[in-house]
């Protein structure tokens, strides 16, 4: 039969009535392995098109923790690196690096989840768009995200109850020079924000009651950001209806009401009209100025679609409807092919900020997943590939083409295959994502108002295990980033790495090189390489 769904929420997420906010994989073994380790590398960094050639020394400790349990499920990889200058061009620096996910049963019906998340990723969408993340790149910015909440899920005779709450935090630190061509205006850089999501629904299955079935859902966001004061907030109100048509395919129509409102107060000005920055180079917000409306959407809204469930391993869905003013469509598709072989793919369209939609998609990753393919792609800004056909993975490019204050429409498509063959891991990752931001026009230096921004990326990755002791891997991407300012030119991005491994025991050598390059418009394009030795110690 195939399960009631409900569509709900601020950002459209597709809900099963019986799993409000998801649940943990089921363990298919009880064991918990943690492997903490330090390690020392040494990186040569050139640039090809002008010439440099730079070295710095790294020094670096992590662990990588993982958890299957009847009642735990759960991965964390956490790495801080010190890099060493050994030139003055080269500045000493701190990255951090890791992600966790976990769900947890802590009772029958209720499961706590959490997430976090260190990454360095691009600032501008207009700038530089450096292959490796790590050493002295133009454009890049240190985030942090985490999040925690209860979801619970119980049944009364017929009817499937859920609940969930979520709240979560967001740093972004300030830039690096952002490599933006000359004559550009200067956009205002994110600060931090604090979100709140919660949802509730009840539901009837079809055949149960009547035969159809259906779900009433309700939802509340709110988001709080330190830059000129942001805010988001939305409630919204929904029925849902499920009518089988098949053994394997159904109907589903829904009509609902929300209201979605950003605002945001103006930055303090200097006496020559400019904005007022402050040591961090962000604006000084003006906490006199009345706090004014950058989007609100307020009425009702309404889809219908189809889903198709022909067996256990195969599910898509897709809906078309009336939603912010606009057509709405969004979908999903997703074949487990094996145990260890999966494929998924979404389509979405909501009205969110960076640091709602980073925590969103932290929350969507798996609670298991491939910590590190190499030392140069470990960012966790990309694609996350996992092992589980069941859960093959994410993609967080969409939210990482850039770091925008703005609230904004975001819509757009994403795909990802994850597998595994004998000693062969590989997979690769697919999308496109559009923004169109909503800050007011009359802030001064704040100039996105209606602007629509766009990225298409890809990926691959391969790992093949040579020996016991040895292994390869490869890495190649490219991205597209279009800022839709004005006198703007578009951002390729593309390289690849490769990196080989070997153990001696405790210790693990690796060796690794990559190629990268990016051009902005009809600027020479930029190529650089990095090699790297390393040598890791694991306890």
């Amino acid at each position: 039969m195939i399960r009631a769904l409900i569509r709900g929420g601020a950002g459209g997420a597709v809900l099963g009535v019986a799993a409000l906010g998801g649940a943990p994989a089921t363990a298919q073994s009880s064991r918990v392995t943690a492997t903490p380790y330090i390690e020392v590398g040494q990186i040569l960094d050139a640039d090809l098109t002008n010439g440099d050639v730079l070295t710095y020394s790294t020094v670096a400790a992590g662990i990588d923790l993982s958890a299957s349990t009847r009642r735990v499920d759960g991965q964390l990889s956490y790495r801080y690196e010190r890099q060493i200058s050994w030139d003055d061009d080269v500045g000493d620096s701190d990255v951090h690096t890791g992600l966790a996910r976990v769900a947890a049963k802590v009772a029958p019906g209720l499961t706590l989840e959490a997430g976090g998340l260190a990454t360095r990723t691009r600032s501008d969408i207009r700038g530089a768009a450096p292959g490796v993340l790590t050493g002295n790149n133009d454009n890049i910015s240190q985030v942090y995200a985490v999040y925690a909440g209860p979801s619970y899920a119980t049944r009364a005779g017929p009817l499937a109850i859920a609940a969930s709450y979520q709240a979560g935090y967001t740093k972004v630190e300030q830039p690096s020079y952002t490599a933006v061509p000359a004559g550009q205006v200067r956009l205002d850089n994110y600060d931090h924000s604090f979100g709140q999501v919660a949802g509730v629904s009840v539901g009837v299955q079809p055949g149960q009651v009547a035969p159809i079935g259906a779900t009433a859902s309700a939802g509340w966001e709110r988001e709080d950001a330190g830059q000129l004061d942001g805010r988001y907030q939305g409630y919204h109100v929904r029925g849902d209806v499920l009518a089988p048509v098949s053994a394997n395919v159904a109907l589903t129509a829904g009509v609902g009401y929300e209201k979605i409102e950003t605002s945001e107060r103006s930055a303090l000005v200097a006496a020559d009209g400019t904005p007022v920055l402050g040591n961090d180079g962000r604006y000084v917000t003006d906490k006199a100025s009345p706090r004014q409306i950058a989007y609100r959407t307020d009425g009702v809204y309404y889809d219908a679609g189809v889903v198709w469930r022909p067996n256990h391993r195969t599910s898509a869905e897709a809906h078309v409807g009336r939603r912010y003013g606009s057509w709405s469509y969004t979908g999903t598709i997703a074949y487990q092919a094996s145990q260890s072989v999966g494929f998924t793919a979404q389509v979405y369209d909501q009205v969110t900020t960076f640091g709602q939609q980073l925590r969103a998609g932290l929350a969507n990753l798996p609670t298991s997943f491939i910590a590190a393919r190499d030392a140069f792609t470990q960012q966790y800004n990309g694609c996350v590939f996992a092992t589980s056909g069941a859960a093959p993975g994410g993609c967080l490019n969409d939210v990482f083409q850039s770091i925008s204050t703005a609230s904004y429409r975001a819509r757009g498509v994403d795909a990802l295959l994850s597998a595994t063959r004998g000693r062969t891991t590989f997979g690769g990752g697919v999308g496109y994502a559009n923004r169109k931001l909503f800050n007011r026009d009359d802030v001064p230096g704040v100039l996105l108002y209606g602007i629509e921004d766009e990225s298409y990326y890809g990926e691959l990755f391969y790992n093949r295990s040579l020996t016991a002791r040895s292994s390869l891997d490869g890495n190649l991407f490219v991205n597209y980033y279009q800022s839709g300012i004005a006198d703007t030119d578009g951002v390729w991005s593309y390289g690849g790495t490769a990196s080989y491994g070997r153990s001696f025991g405790r210790v693990t050598t690796t060796a690794s090189a990559g190629v990268y390059a990016f051009d902005i418009g009809d600027l020479d394009t930029q190529w650089s390489a990095q090699a790297l030795l390393a040598a890791r110690y694991s306890f």
